[in-house]
């Protein structure tokens, strides 16, 4: 197939990987990409949140298929154009990617679907936040409403940092303040058609800055899958997931069919399994957030397992076709990614600096690197954001995923650089 990839981090390099590993020898091209993309397919540069010059770019190439990885052009509504133009599209129009776009929209569906979540006050002034602050108490969790590159939600004790973030996010929107719900948190991929869902393998990331989940809010540090954990509470990982289509997913999914807006894409259900409730009969999944898209840094763990090609099951949600397509199968691989990011990230990244050593990080077995934020200067690799690099390792054990994860770090040269030292560390143990 023809295949245009929308996007230029490191998901949109996990998803070009994994298509470019099927036999089939797809024909692909990214835009705008990375230097690390390019390196792989075809770049090429235009505004992908231009729903028109998207189509015609489509058109001009032939594209049997269109992918979009970030969330920018899902709200502007590129999708909603390639299907007006008969272009096979992975991506939700603009009306359902409001589940990723608008957190009250999202809370609206949930409600309208039965689907378990926290309570929310929506917050259009200072004073409404200080009185949600209020009824739900602390800790205090406060997220932007609209879109914020996964930094938009503050988790946090001290009500004047809760306050001070709500501040600096009215600017420009509604805020929404929630009850802190306590527990493991998991993210869960699942393809839909607009009507059928089929998930993929769940993942856990690491938001946080720092070793032991310290610090500032990120857009993901590291990541590993499947989650042996899960066994524990639901036996084993089918009947978690299971239950997460059967509470979560295809009641979204069957609403805002019925709301005449099909969501045809990706849904990424972050979820939490919570743990510590006044009432017995809480204790379950509840649903901290949607977004539209593929998740980052989740999707470099999660393709590297699969080994359902991934273009037949995009194709599939694209064109209406999940009901002829199996439930995705995994490896029985281990995968850990660990995030290679600028100095002063997630506030003010350095860029423009040096990245070396990656031929050498990846002659280490079992691990490939997903690039986030690079650019070629002059053929030297330099980093051009904030997180750069994806380290991604597999193995038999995570133990031996680990090891190979952070060998391969230890390898790679960047002045300043941060990462965690602690991604999968309880599995590997």
């Amino acid at each position: 197939m023809k295949i245009l990839v929308l996007g230029s981090g490191a998901r949109e390099h996990a998803i070009i990987l994994s298509l470019l590993a099927e036999t089939d020898g797809h024909d692909i091209t990214a835009a705008p990409g990375n230097a690390g993309i390019a390196r792989d397919v075809t770049c090429t540069a235009f505004d992908i949140n231009d729903p028109v010059t998207v189509a015609n770019v489509a058109i001009e190439m032939a594209a049997d298929l269109v992918v979009i990885g970030p969330e920018a052009p899902l709200v502007a509504g590129v999708a909603d154009e390639l299907r007006e133009q008969g272009i096979p599209v992975f991506g939700p129009g603009k009306a359902a990617a409001q589940l990723e776009g608008s957190k009250t929209f999202a809370k609206r569906v949930m409600d309208a679907a039965g689907v378990p979540t926290g309570r929310a006050q929506r917050a259009a002034s200072l004073a409404d936040v200080e009185s949600a602050l209020d009824t739900f108490g602390s800790p205090y969790v406060v997220k932007a409403d609209g879109l914020a590159a996964g930094k938009g939600v503050l988790v946090t004790d001290n009500r004047d940092a809760a306050l001070d973030h709500a501040r600096a996010y009215l600017t420009s929107g509604s805020i929404l303040v929630e009850e802190f719900l306590d527990g493991q948190e998991v993210s869960l991929f699942l393809l839909s058609d607009g009507h059928r869902v089929l998930p993929l393998s769940p993942a856990q990331d690491y938001k946080r800055l720092g070793d032991g989940d310290v610090g500032p809010n990120t857009g993901g540090m590291g990541a590993y899958s499947p989650l042996p954990w899960l066994d524990e509470t639901f036996g084993d990982e089918d009947a978690f997931v299971d239950e997460v289509i059967r509470t979560v997913a295809q009641p979204v999914v069957t609403q805002l069919a019925e709301e005449q807006t099909p969501f045809i894409g990706l849904l990424y259900a972050g979820l939490i399994l919570t743990s510590k409730r006044d009432n017995a009969h809480d204790k379950g999944i509840r649903v901290i957030e949607f977004n539209a898209r593929f998740g980052d840094p989740e999707t470099q763990v999660v393709l590297p397992r699969l080994a359902t090609p991934l273009s037949q099951l995009l194709f599939a949600a694209a064109t209406g076709t999940l009901d002829d397509a199996d439930r995705p199968e995994f490896g029985m691989t281990t995968a850990v990614t660990v995030v290679l990011a600028s100095e002063n990230y997630p506030a003010q990244p350095v860029t423009g600096r040096t990245i070396t050593g990656l031929n050498a990080a990846e002659g280490i077995e079992g691990v490939h690197i997903a690039h986030a934020a690079t650019t070629d200067a002059g053929g030297q690799l330099t980093a051009s954001g904030g997180r750069v690099l994806n380290v991604v390792a597999l193995g038999t054990t995570f133990a031996e995923a680990r090891e190979r994860a952070y060998d391969a770090v230890g390898l790679i040269e960047l002045e300043g650089a941060q990462y965690r030292s602690d991604i999968a560390l309880r599995v590997a143990e």
